[in-house]
């Protein structure tokens, strides 16, 4: 009797311990969250201009007791939103994960084609057209695509921004869901790609109605305006326009395209972190057992930025208010996920350059050009010259397209009058054959940042670099998609699981974030990844 208790004994036992080892989803040491904020716009040189202002909670937090890789670099040119966040994510570059810009030119479709678009899917949680979106563009997975494949799809990856593009791209191919803002009905939604219907958080979250609140509350400075010391004066005739140009700027009254003007305010900073927190709340995100991944963008210092630019008192107050938000939130991971159980990296997907108006104030050359007006231009000349009509397609992403299909034998000709007339624009300093890259005596910086934004089916003809403080833009606030430091220069802080204390100086790129990430997670790196792990990172 007894052995056959003791066998019984036994069989349960072992049938328990093999039903622990098929729950336990991992034994390797992986935290429970991993949060990606990439705040777009950032210059990283706003870690330190506005530090003696910010709180011990946010960015000096991360700082202090995080890592810091102090020279950060975009190794790619159009230095901009949608190709900024997928190279975070894919390690890689647009020659090879096929997002050249935010827009780019379809030879075969004769347009212009915007990165995430995707009609063959309709909006979910909403009646316009801003859901009809996808990730079929990206040529190359993300990381949080290999997370998913590593646990067999059993870890959550959830993407958000105001932005469409800063949420979808991020979150990659496979993701559980991403959710952007919709101006029609000031609330997130996302697309039938991922889904027939909102899961029941996001309706409740949407029935909360923050942005009419937050708009009522209108939008004054943090602390008294004549001690915004690392600002221009308010009211500067290049600054863009928020009803009105100048503090306190009274959103309350705004009814023309209201929710639009949520993205101009820091209260679209305030929208996303209360929406990052109902995913957490609402997909359990770091409670599954398996590690997730929660990507965020940050879109409203672009709004704010491209409206007013970076030396306004807009931009300062911005990130004051967002230095706090962010200490806010890590203090909400720490109470819901646990302190030292996840892991954070911050980026940004690009800079910005200073308003050339306010450059030219100081004695600092700088200037704008219209592509708009170029274009016109370009095809005036070879009409003129070669009497063909219509021989330049688009201008776009400093690049030149082709119409291909009636340039004819004469293609090099009028390639080489383009590239006269180019170089005779003041605000251009470099005019070159795409196809002749490699031969062109450039730096090396900038050939190696050409060719990495070059693909041979995707790109244009024809390249044209700006002199320095010159971009594509009008007369009232900032741009960026350079080649330039004030472009490409951006932060990049690691916090929390697995991460050390510290800081390089050495130059690192923006294409390492992934590699770094897979090491930290032992997952495979992204398929068309290029960059290399930061050891220092890591403990």
């Amino acid at each position: 009797m007894r052995n056959i208790v003791f066998v019984i004994v036994l069989l349960v036992s072992l049938a328990s311990n093999a039903q622990k080892k098929t729950t336990n989803t991992t034994s390797l040491p992986r935290p429970k969250l991993v949060v990606g904020i990439v705040i777009d716009q950032m210059r990283w040189d706003y870690l330190y201009r506005y530090s003696d202002r910010y709180s011990s909670n946010g960015f000096k937090r991360i700082l202090n007791e995080g890592y810091t890789c102090e020279n950060t670099f975009i190794p790619y040119t159009p230095t901009v939103t949608a190709a900024g966040h997928t190279c975070v994510y894919t390690g890689s570059v647009p020659a090879i994960h096929g997002i050249m810009g935010n827009n780019w030119y379809r030879r075969d479709l004769k347009r212009s084609w915007y990165c995430t678009e995707d009609t063959t899917f309709k909006s979910v949680g909403s009646t316009s057209d801003a859901g009809e979106m996808s990730p079929s563009s990206m040529l190359t997975t993300t990381v949080t695509d290999e997370l998913r494949m590593a646990t067999n799809y059993r870890s959550k990856v959830i993407g958000i921004a105001l932005k469409d593009r800063g949420a979808i791209l991020p979150a990659g191919h496979s993701a559980n869901g991403a959710y952007w803002f919709d101006n029609a009905n000031g609330a997130f939604i996302t697309s039938s790609y991922y889904m027939k219907d909102l899961p029941d958080w996001l309706k409740q979250f949407n029935s909360r109605k923050l942005p009419d609140q937050y708009l009522q509350q209108n939008w004054n400075t943090l602390y008294p305006i004549n001690t915004y010391v690392q600002s221009t004066a308010d009211d500067k005739s290049y600054e863009g326009s928020l009803e009105d140009n100048t503090f306190p700027h009274i959103t309350a009254n705004i009814t023309r395209d209201k929710y639009n003007a949520v993205r101009i305010t820091p209260f679209g900073n305030t929208l996303t972190f209360e929406m990052a927190k109902a995913a957490v709340e609402g997909e359990r995100l770091g409670q599954t057992g398996n590690t997730d991944f929660l990507a965020v963008s940050f879109s409203s210092p672009d709004y704010i930025g491209h409206t007013f630019g970076p030396n306004s008192i807009e931009a300062e107050d911005n990130y004051l208010r967002l230095d706090n938000e962010l200490g806010q939130f890590l203090n909400y991971l720490d109470g819901k996920v646990g302190k030292g159980q996840y892991t954070v990296f911050i980026t940004a997907d690009h800079a910005a350059a200073h308003v050339p108006e306010q450059l030219r104030e100081n004695k600092i050359p700088a200037g704008t050009l219209n592509e708009v007006g170029l274009l016109g231009t370009l095809n005036d000349l070879i009409d003129s010259r070669f009497k063909i009509k219509n021989a330049v397609s688009s201008v776009m992403n400093f690049q030149v397209y082709l119409n291909r299909s009636v340039v004819g034998e004469d293609e090099q000709k009028i390639k080489e009058a383009i590239i006269e007339r180019l170089l005779e624009n003041p605000a251009i300093v470099m005019a070159f054959d795409l196809k002749n890259t490699n031969t062109v005596l450039l730096p090396a910086m900038i050939k190696n940042m050409v060719t990495n934004g070059y693909n041979q089916k995707l790109s244009g003809d024809i390249q044209f670099v700006f002199k320095p403080q010159y971009f594509s833009g009008g007369r009232t606030g900032t741009t960026h998609g350079s080649w330039n430091p004030y472009d490409s220069h951006i932060p990049l802080l690691w916090y929390g699981w697995g991460i050390k204390k510290g800081k390089t100086n050495r130059e690192t790129y923006m294409t390492d974030i992934s590699a770094t990430l897979s090491a930290l997670l032992h997952i495979q790196m992204p398929s068309g990844n290029i960059g290399h792990v930061i050891e220092e990172v890591m403990q």
